[in-house]
């Protein structure tokens, strides 16, 4: 299946979309999972409480925002797989980032659980048939084909790796 159009989820996604290349869900796990990997591998532990202004996250509140938001995310793929068109409701992302203790955990210890979460989406990706991917579901109060959710997972990852290497690195 190609990538999706406008219209398959809410135009808020629209630039998370963009930034995951390639033209199907094959391309999505062939090309992304490795690169995003390298990327948190590499983030430096004496950055791992830095945030680049006051009011912003930490490279560790970020970390634990991609976990969460990987998260609820396979979660609404899963279901829109299912054919469950129960709607899903969106989350207040700094909401969770308050209620996230990440104060006595290390940056190991985040960066091991995301590789964890990553591997199961990805390998929940890989399930899906072809005629699955048409699905639609109810995210956040818009329609959202199963197929543009799984480029909206990694365009979410990648968003925030250009935020990371722009204003924490």
């Amino acid at each position: 299946m190609p990538r999706p159009n406008a219209g398959d989820f809410g135009a808020f996604y629209q630039g998370y979309a963009d930034l995951a290349t390639g033209n199907n869900v094959a391309d999505l796990i062939a090309t992304h999972p490795s690169h995003i990997a390298a990327f948190i591998s590499a983030l430096p532990d004496d950055k791992a409480n830095y945030a680049y202004a006051d009011g912003k996250w930490t490279i560790k509140q970020l970390l634990q925002h991609l976990i969460d938001t990987e998260r609820i995310f396979a979660y609404r793929a899963l279901r829109i797989s299912r054919k469950d068109t129960t709607p899903l409701p969106g989350f207040d992302e700094n909401h969770y980032a308050e209620n996230a203790p990440v104060a006595n955990r290390s940056l190991a210890e985040l960066k091991e659980e995301y590789f964890l979460v990553r591997k199961t989406t990805d390998l929940l990706l890989a399930s899906f048939q072809e005629d699955q991917l048409n699905f639609i579901g109810n995210a956040s109060g818009h329609p959202c084909t199963l197929n543009a959710l799984c480029f909206i997972i990694y365009g979410h990852n990648l968003h925030h790796i250009n935020v990371l290497r722009e204003r924490y690195l």
